[in-house]
């Protein structure tokens, strides 16, 4: 007892010790004054500044509200990946440049930003830590609306004015804001109570400029659809409405070449692009960092795109007690990025190009990394080396030398995928509400464990991708553990990219061979689903797939009406367990598709519910 005694209070002095030793900075010691709506950002680059000068500094806001405009931001050029190029060099509000121990406290306060700009960017940091603070814009770079009347040819919706500043120009409902206008191109539509995207409709509301806008009277727009024999579904009364109108041209946060991120009570309402997008970072933390609508201003967007974007990552990546809704895409995405080989140079070099528009500019690895060499039409991996030189051409191309030989058989057109940029990744007790499209994204052979989540996602919760041929977004997955995660009504209502059921395994391979299958190792336990359709799980190219003691319980809410009439389809499959399933009420996707996977292949464990179709 007397032990245990003298190391509390041992661990007491230090912890007493580390906060004595932490040196406080003060922004509002600068002169900057809570609520003013005055310029913020250069308060806080001197700020900033101060903090270089002593190691563990702690940076301080007093309560209140912050704005950040464009003026005196920093500009540097990022090739940011899953984002456009439209301007470059990004805006940066608060950069903390090869910063190390760093503490970065708001204390509750609201940073409100201006025109086309990133909110938070770290470059080349070490062990830094976010908190207590919240981003929004003061004019949104994504619209919303509420239908007031509907018929077969048009409806009429009313914007917020105040909110959502909008013109008619060329007949196009066109958005306004700091120093930009955008032309709307896609709606949205959610449900008024739930906030839930409505049932059945995902992107069926994408006219581009193919549409004819008319203002009624102040607040209040006519949108009419496309042509002549087109039918528009256009939604009931009292829809809400996402008006998508910007590109992604800048993330809310950036990480760059940083490593030991920890983001604490953070919410993030709104950003011009993906929410928090880590690039060849490491050793991540995100805990109650939330990208949610702002109830306040009554919105039901959230984030123009991703929620946490994980690209090129390594160490371990941990989410724990998040939330999500109100986005434009997915809630996270862990993924890498995939090249094409468009020369063999020498036994040892190749050249390279990126394939897809928004990962142009990156730098795909470093000397002493390890690459994949993998076979483009079949996904298999057929070799490994060390890279010992990476040299960029231009923009799209570039140069990889390796230290050992090039495996035999790869040629033009086969793709390179970094090994070494793979984290490991924990996702607990995470809400992944109603986005646009799917709920989590995971691609890395690093181990991953996603458990005690809840999903109500409008498309597929999780998805497991990966391919060398479309999104070039690499990662066949090694060990992955999905357990004690509640899937509820929403998961799958409407059709997006890759949405085969409520937990999706689709790698994109032009060629399968079930002898090289992509993904291994998945664990599906302990679970449960909310059903009120057939599809459960679509596995493609799976060694090692389990779907066990899961509980199976039927949902009305919604119609079925997914083109898929079995519970779980296995396709180029092999050692696959499925058993002890507790079922409750009439779930309807009771049978097990079978193509390519052998009858032999999967095992059944005292299973009452799943049968093999014929």
């Amino acid at each position: 007892m007397r032990n245990r005694f003298f190391s509390c209070l041992t661990l007491m002095l230090v912890a007493l010790k580390a906060v004595a030793a932490a040196t406080i900075v003060s922004v509002n010691s600068f002169g900057l004054k809570p609520d003013s709506r005055v310029n913020a950002t250069p308060y806080v680059m001197k700020a900033l500044q101060e903090c270089k000068k002593h190691p563990e500094a702690v940076l301080t806001f007093d309560k209140g509200r912050y704005d950040f405009w464009e003026a005196h931001a920093t500009e540097r050029k990022y090739y940011e990946s899953n984002t456009y190029d439209d301007r470059n060099p990004k805006v940066l509000a608060i950069l903390l440049d090869e910063m190390q121990g760093v503490t970065f406290d708001g204390q509750g306060s609201e940073f409100i930003m201006h025109g086309q700009i990133q909110p938070v960017t770290l470059h080349r940091c070490k062990n830094i830590t976010l908190r207590n603070f919240s981003i929004d814009w003061e004019v949104p770079l994504t619209a919303q609306g509420k239908v007031l009347n509907s018929t077969p040819r048009y409806m009429d919706v009313e914007i917020d004015r105040e909110q959502y500043p909008y013109i008619i120009e060329n007949n196009l409902l066109t958005f306004v804001g700091e120093g930009w206008k955008s032309v709307c191109w896609s709606i949205m539509q959610f449900e008024p109570d739930t906030r839930f995207v409505c049932y059945n409709t995902g992107d069926n509301l994408g006219w581009g400029k193919r549409y004819h806008a008319q203002e009624l009277k102040k607040g209040v727009v006519r949108l009419t659809e496309p042509g002549e024999g087109e039918t528009a579904p256009f939604p009931a009364a009292g829809t809400m409405l996402v008006l998508r109108h910007n590109n992604r041209d800048h993330a809310g946060m950036f990480f760059f070449h940083s490593e030991g991120v920890k983001l604490e009570n953070i919410n993030i309402y709104h950003t011009g692009g993906l929410g928090v997008l880590c690039q060849y970072s490491k050793e991540l933390s995100f805990n109650r960092v939330n990208l949610v609508p702002n109830e306040a201003k009554k919105r039901v967007l959230s984030g123009h795109d991703d929620g946490l974007h994980i690209m090129g990552c390594s160490g371990k990546v941990t989410v724990d007690g998040c939330r999500f809704a109100g986005l434009m895409d997915d809630p996270i995405n862990i993924h890498g990025t995939c090249s094409r080989i468009i020369k063999v140079l020498s036994p040892t070099r190749v050249q390279c190009r990126f394939m897809q528009s928004m990962s142009v500019g990156m730098e795909w690895g470093r000397p002493g990394e390890k690459a994949g060499f993998i076979d483009n039409k079949t996904m298999r991996t057929v070799g490994t080396s060390t890279v010992s030189r990476f040299e960029a051409i231009n923009l799209t191309d570039f140069i990889v030398d390796f230290s050992e030989p090039i495996p035999a058989g790869i040629q033009e057109g086969n793709v390179l995928e970094n090994l070494t940029c793979a984290p490991d990744a924990e996702i607990r007790n995470c809400h992944f509400g109603s986005c646009r499209a799917r709920g989590l994204l995971v691609s890395t052979p690093g181990k991953v464990v996603v458990e005690d989540n809840i999903f109500e996602s409008s498309g597929s919760a999780i998805l497991i991708a990966g391919d060398a041929n479309d999104w070039f977004e690499s990662g066949a997955v090694k060990d992955v553990l999905i357990r004690r995660n509640e899937f509820r009504y929403p998961c799958n209502s409407s059709l997006y990219q890759f949405c085969e059921a409520v937990i999706s395994i689709y790698p994109e391979i032009p060629e399968p061979d079930v002898r090289y299958p992509f993904h291994r190792n998945i664990r599906i336990e302990e679970n449960t689903f909310h059903l009120f359709d057939y599809p459960i799980l679509y596995a493609r190219s799976v060694d090692g797939l389990t779907f066990l003691d899961n509980k199976l319980i039927r949902n009305t809410t919604y119609q079925p009406y997914h083109y898929r009439k079995e519970g779980i389809t296995l396709e180029y499959c092999r050692n696959v367990r499925i058993g002890r399933s507790q079922v409750e009420g009439d779930v309807l996707g009771s049978k097990v598709k079978l193509d390519h996977t052998a009858r032999g292949s999967v095992k059944f464990i005292k299973e009452p519910f799943f049968k093999i179709t014929k």
